[in-house]
């Protein structure tokens, strides 16, 4: 039987209540498949953490985390600690520290997923979202200088390397190759005259290794109307942290809300565990009322499963989400239902055993 250690970061906010949920839906795919365990740590991590001890982890937390086969992360942020903090402090951190340089994202409107768009058809936002994640704009190189002084002054440096932008580039051609859809770049050449004219180079040197894969080019400005007039032209996108991060939230709300949004960071190579979580936020606002929804944690998982190679299992739990969209009986209030977040987990679970 295969063991998998799985660390647990519930984080804040409706984080720890969704996450539990997805504990329990791996703990029953373990029961059902029969040759798989996972054994979790939980580590209570996050904005009341730092309240507490003026840091979002403990000094050794990284080193807890490294033996992990994959870390679990529920939401991050909470009223009172600065954004920067609580983003900076843990999930960046684990991010840069374990080389997670891929943020896949998928953006797909599901069966029975509500869709703001008029005149789409579900198959037409189909996108898989390849999002460079450990620079660019996020390297965190800058400055802050005469402070306080009329003449004050920042700076903020995107740090673009060409074994940074060569790799991610390399994931997202390898990644439209093995599935047979097109790739376009999304820059914004025209006008970040050293950065993004870099990136758009490597681009095309990178495609030469590719000629069977079709590919397409697009300012991020074009890219952000064509999602909401022509979802279908977008099927593997590949763009830097920054416009990934903005376009992939774009991407959530015409794909089903940010309560389906759903990500995983990777390092492709395995030499540092990769991270899952769902993208919605801590929602502190509705914490501890069982409304949130958890069906964007059931699809991390989902990606969970297929990083540690059990697509099969991986596709089941869509197909579950997918059901109880079409079905509407048990669904938490922001989908039009009355469940709790505990219910939903409940007849994820159910769904599981009668698929199998």
């Amino acid at each position: 039987m295969k063991k998998y250690t799985i660390s647990v970061i519930g984080g804040d906010g409706i984080g720890p209540e969704v996450i539990a949920e997805g504990v329990k839906i791996l703990k029953e795919v373990a029961v059902l498949d029969g040759g798989m365990r996972f054994e979790f740590k939980d580590y209570p991590w996050g904005c009341e953490y730092y309240l507490k001890e003026g840091r979002m982890m403990p000094e050794d937390g990284l080193r807890r985390l490294r033996d992990s086969d994959a870390i679990f992360l529920g939401a991050v942020g909470y009223p009172g600690v600065p954004d920067h903090i609580s983003l900076w402090g843990l999930l960046l951190a684990i991010r840069k520290e374990f080389d997670q340089y891929v943020n896949l994202r998928p953006v797909k409107l599901l069966k029975g997923a509500p869709c703001p768009l008029v005149g789409v058809d579900r198959a037409d936002i189909d996108m898989t979202f390849v999002r460079e994640n450990s620079e660019g704009e996020y390297a965190g190189s800058g400055s802050w200088l005469f402070k306080g002084k009329p003449h004050e002054t920042v700076i903020q440096n995107g740090v673009f390397s060409r074994h940074g932008t060569e790799r991610i580039i390399r994931y997202a051609y390898e990644l439209a190759r093995k599935e047979g859809k097109t790739l376009t770049s999304v820059s914004k050449g025209n006008a970040l005259n050293y950065s993004m004219v870099f990136w758009d180079q490597i681009f095309q040197e990178v495609g030469k290794d590719y000629p069977d894969v079709k590919t397409s080019s697009c300012l991020v400005d074009a890219a952000s109307m064509f999602m909401v007039k022509d979802p279908k032209r977008f099927q593997v996108v590949v763009t830097s942290n920054l416009f990934g991060d903005i376009l992939t939230d774009l991407g959530a709300a015409i794909a089903g809300g940010m309560g389906l949004a759903a990500g995983a960071n990777l390092n492709p190579e395995r030499e540092y565990p990769s991270m899952f979580e769902p993208i919605h936020g801590s929602a502190p606002d509705i914490a501890g009322t069982g409304k949130a929804n958890p069906l964007a944690t059931v699809w991390s998982v989902s990606q969970l499963l297929d990083f540690l190679g059990y697509q099969d299992w991986g596709a089941k739990l869509l197909t579950v989400i997918e059901d109880l969209l079409v079905e509407r009986a048990v669904l938490t209030p922001d989908l039009g239902g009355k469940a709790t977040t505990s219910q939903v987990g409940d007849e994820v679970v159910k769904k599981l055993k009668e698929l199998k």
